[in-house]
């Protein structure tokens, strides 16, 4: 199935909810709208599902306008925060349900697999009110996985569970998606999520859309400081800066280093620098920053470090578990060439010339 949103826009009373945006997924890769809380992601799966009509534009399936619709004749599965299952039926009917209206063969087969798939396999002879709410969310997502409808919509269908288990199950979605035929829609305010599940991903802010593409090209070159602030955990660390001559880039109150820039690159620029950049080791051709530690946070593998700089508080993300002293004095360093410059109307200008981490 082909899904096309066709300058579609929201207006509820006087508020914009959506402002007119376009965007095809792929059937052949997971579609992801990242955005934080009433970013428009809910609101624009609620016009590609049916559930409402957008004041503006057209919704394509097929070639075909879909607007008026109704839900109930549409073929599409659905997954949101609040899950919803049979009170009356046990696990196992649950996930059953779409299998049986279609008189599928081998029924209990695969009502078994994708119950292992999503560890719920151990709860198929019980109620979903004997079940947590993590675990109610999963069975609500192996029926929507049951359906094999053209169309499955996945609202944050993860964010009840427990950290470990996201993990896990983003793994098995991803490999169950990619074996199916639906196209994929699935909505998170998490930048690590979207990189997890790849595919493409599409920026949400404010209900606009700011950017559409494949998730690595996203994540690697946002067009904008607002993308770029959307699609970083922990957000990225931004600097002002001027162009101080050709080839040099002077930090507010730091350090002179070289950049090689565009010819028209606007005097007054922004520096942004993902944490994980930001090291306590030095290489060759780094920039030295010197500060205070204010705070070092363990987070399993990793050690995010808030540093009081002398041009504004910086967190580096340290792989492995490192110990610091509060107020300690500590330099960080970074490579000119790990970099994003953002022109005075925040629009990119240069991306790090070697891919980092989040």
């Amino acid at each position: 199935m082909q899904l096309t949103l066709e300058g579609v826009g929201k207006t509820v009373s006087a508020q914009t909810w959506l402002y007119d945006m376009s965007i095809a997924p792929r059937s052949s890769a997971v579609t992801v709208l990242l955005g934080a809380t009433q970013a428009g992601k809910t609101s624009l799966m609620r016009i590609m599902a049916g559930l409402d009509v957008p004041s503006t534009g057209r919704v394509m399936v097929d070639g075909q306008n879909v607007v008026g619709v109704p839900v109930r004749e549409r073929n599409v599965a659905m997954v949101y925060q609040q899950f919803i299952n049979y009170p009356s039926l046990k696990v196992w009917d649950n996930i059953a349900s779409p299998l049986k209206l279609r008189s599928e063969k081998n029924i209990d087969q695969r009502v078994r697999q994708l119950a292992e798939k999503l560890h719920i396999d151990m709860f198929l002879d019980r109620y979903p009110a004997e079940l947590s709410g993590g675990q109610q969310q999963r069975v609500a997502l192996a029926r929507a996985l049951a359906k094999g409808a053209p169309l499955m919509l996945l609202d944050e269908p993860l964010v009840n569970l427990d950290y470990k288990l996201r993990e896990e199950l983003r793994d098995e979605l991803t490999e169950l998606f990619a074996a199916g035929s639906s196209t994929v829609i699935y909505a998170t305010t998490e930048p690590g999520e979207a990189l997890l599940l790849g595919g493409y991903t599409a920026v949400l802010d404010a209900g606009e859309l700011l950017q559409y593409g494949p998730t690595s090209e996203v994540f690697n070159n946002p067009v904008s400081l607002r993308v770029a602030r959307a699609f970083s955990d922990p957000p990225m660390n931004l600097m002002v800066a001027n162009v101080s001559a050709p080839g040099g880039v002077q930090l507010a109150g730091g350090p002179l280093f070289s950049l090689v820039l565009p010819a028209a690159a606007s005097p007054k620029l922004t520096i942004g620098m993902r944490a994980s950049a930001l090291r306590v080791m030095a290489l060759p051709g780094d920039v030295s920053l010197i500060g205070q530690v204010e705070l070092a946070e363990i987070s399993g593998s990793d050690t995010f470090v808030h540093v009081q700089t002398q041009v504004g508080n910086l967190v580096a993300q340290l792989t492995g578990v490192h110990y610091f002293e509060l107020g300690a004095q500590v330099t960080l360093y970074f490579s000119p060439e790990q970099v994003f410059v953002f022109d005075d109307q925040g629009l990119l200008l240069r991306s790090p010339l070697r891919s980092g981490g989040m």
